[in-house]
Formats: structure tokens, C-alpha cells, sequence
């Protein structure tokens, strides 16, 4: 059987404040804001779509795992490990709440990062086959 499901199109991510964390996603991540009311934002970055919906304070993207540590829902990729410390640093200098670059015992390394609201995000130093396949990166 083939998969019907070809990609991932949108992300939805709770947050507290559409307009202050469009900004904040804008400046941080290079986001470009699509549209904005009162309940949302829709952005655009990492070749997919991310809504920002105003939700109950309190309530984030991650969860618990097995050993009770908090667990990102979304990996992004960068090209190389240069890349992956390049962009850590800045996220550093940025004031980002950011872990360290580990090991995690596959191919590459990682490090996460939270936003305004607490939202959980890795970042891997490894581009998927099939995303250099389509997209022509090195």
C-alpha cells in the first residue's frame, strides 16, 4: 500500500499572545507572518505553516516523558553541525531559553529550545534524505 499522506503542512502551537509571539517567532526563528487576528497568527518558516492560536494560559506543546522530563512534539533540521552551533549561539545571544548541544547516540546532535509560552522544539544537525532530495541542499 502507498501512503496518501505526503507531508506534514501545518503545526499548531498553543500561546498566550498571537501578536506578541508572531513577533517573537519573526525575530527569532525568521518566521513571516501570513495573518493575524485576535485568535491567531499564521506563519510561514521551515517550509511549512504554523499557526500561533491563543489558548488557555498554561498550556504548551510538549509533554512528559517515561522519566518525567519535559518532551518536544516538533524537530527542526539545520545542514551540518556547524550549522546546528551557529544557530544555538544565536538563540543564545537572543536570550532564548535553550539546552545544551548533545549526543544523543544517532547519527548527529541536538539541542531544544522553548518559546514565549513555554512551547518545546528540537533542533537537529542532520537534514532528512528526502527533504536534500527535493529541495537540493548539499
Amino acid at each position: 500500500m502507498s501512503t496518501y499522506i505526503q507531508r506534514v503542512g501545518t503545526t499548531y502551537i498553543p500561546v498566550t499572545d498571537p501578536e506578541k509571539s508572531s513577533i517573537w517567532y519573526q525575530e527569532k526563528l525568521g518566521a513571516v507572518e501570513n495573518f493575524r487576528n485576535y485568535d491567531k497568527a499564521i506563519l510561514d518558516f521551515a517550509h511549512q505553516s504554523f499557526f500561533l492560536v491563543k489558548a488557555k494560559p498554561g498550556e504548551a506543546a510538549k509533554f512528559l516523558d517515561v522519566h518525567g522530563k519535559d518532551h518536544f512534539t516538533v524537530t527542526f533540521e539545520v545542514d551540518g553541525y556547524n550549522l546546528l552551533v551557529e544557530f544555538h549561539n544565536y538563540l543564545e545571544k537572543q536570550g532564548v531559553n535553550v539546552g545544551e548541544i548533545e549526543d544523543r547516540g544517532h547519527a548527529g546532535n541536538n539541542f531544544v529550545f522553548y518559546d514565549l509560552d513555554g512551547n518545546l522544539f528540537d533542533v537537529w544537525s542532520e537534514l532528512s534524505p528526502s527533504f536534500k532530495e527535493l529541495h537540493g541542499a548539499k
